[in-house]
């Protein structure tokens, strides 16, 4: 007798979106990453397709952190003060699809660096690299909404991925992604609610859902990651059921949560029942990143490169069990 495993048939897909443009698209970008597509939940090949797979993102500083733990400085000390070289490295060396400049400098709480200074900082990171680029502000909503002219307009035509669009502070970084051929991060607490809010508010302003990318905030491993997930799951579960507010692309940001906890910072002298302080760590972000994988997210934004390894070799495996 014979055993019929029971396939769930979906009736939409999650959109596609590029990021970066190449020189026949009017960008310098020497690649460009492709994310969304599914027709089904992550990994479960037998019921539909996913055809681009899980892009990595490293972050890049745009000055140099001052309390990080041994594990990351070790690994990155060589060029934290420098953004480009920061961003070359990840590239190059650690083989990130996708650089992901955040720019704390700009925060008036610290250095408070002007719209140009920034603009100058993106410029060189584009210059760096050819992957794509991911332009984050530093969260403070009045100042970034006075970099994003100067920033958006510093990587006009190279499609970058600009963040973040969030329901009081949407405006101005969407008219900027529009005028400049970008696409936006849409931001939210973990409500699906809210997040279906702020796509709308952006959408209504003309902007391309195709051109969206979503982004609702969460904590790393532990801190509530089962309901993070769970929150992923109905967001992805709401696209393939056909709710075109939420069917864009999801990108978890893995590595700023995963280093902040006690568990992946605190060394072996303060907790030596732990086991190796630099290991936890790692193993920390790894693990936040594969739960948000498999929660639905296209995009992960990491920092330690061995924990970028891991990852990647945990999604090649799944997915050559596709093939």
């Amino acid at each position: 007798m014979s055993l019929e495993i029971p396939v769930e048939k979906w009736t939409a897909a999650v959109n596609e979106v590029t990021l970066g443009a190449t020189s026949a698209e009017g960008g310098t970008r020497t690649s460009t990453v492709t994310v969304g597509g599914e027709t089904t939940l992550p990994f479960l090949h037998f019921e539909g397709a996913t055809p681009h797979g899980v892009a990595i993102a490293m972050e890049v500083l745009d000055e140099a952190p001052t309390d990080w733990p041994p594990a990351l400085e070790e690994a990155f000390q060589d060029v934290y003060a420098d953004p480009a070289a920061w961003a070359k490295k990840c590239a190059e060396e650690y083989g990130a699809d996708l650089i992901c400049l955040r720019l704390v400098s700009a925060d008036p709480e610290g250095t408070n660096a002007s719209p140009d200074e920034c603009a100058a900082k993106v410029k060189a990171v584009l210059e760096a690299v050819g992957v794509p680029l991911i332009i984050w502000g530093c969260g403070d909503y009045g100042k970034d909404s006075e970099i994003w002219p100067a920033c958006s307009q510093a990587g006009a035509g190279e499609r970058c991925l600009l963040g973040s669009a969030e329901e009081d502070s949407y405006k101005t970084i969407t008219a900027c992604a529009q005028a400049d051929g970008h696409l936006i991060i849409n931001q939210a607490p973990l409500d699906i609610n809210i997040q279906k809010q702020v796509n709308i508010l952006v959408t209504d302003m003309g902007f391309d859902p195709q051109r969206i990318v979503m982004y609702q905030t969460t904590g790393g491993l532990g801190y509530g990651v089962e309901y993070a997930y769970s929150i992923m799951e109905r967001t992805r579960l709401a696209a393939l059921g056909g709710d075109a507010m939420l069917s864009m692309p999801m990108l978890g940001v893995v590595g700023s949560e995963a280093w902040k906890v006690k568990e992946a910072r605190l060394g072996e002298d303060e907790a030596p029942e732990w086991g190796s302080g630099e290991r936890r760590g790692i193993i920390w972000e790894a693990a936040t990143a594969t739960t948000f994988i498999h929660g639905g997210c296209d995009i992960v934004v990491m920092w330690h490169p061995e924990a970028v390894r891991l990852v990647r070799e945990m999604v090649q495996e799944l997915a050559a069990e596709e093939a």
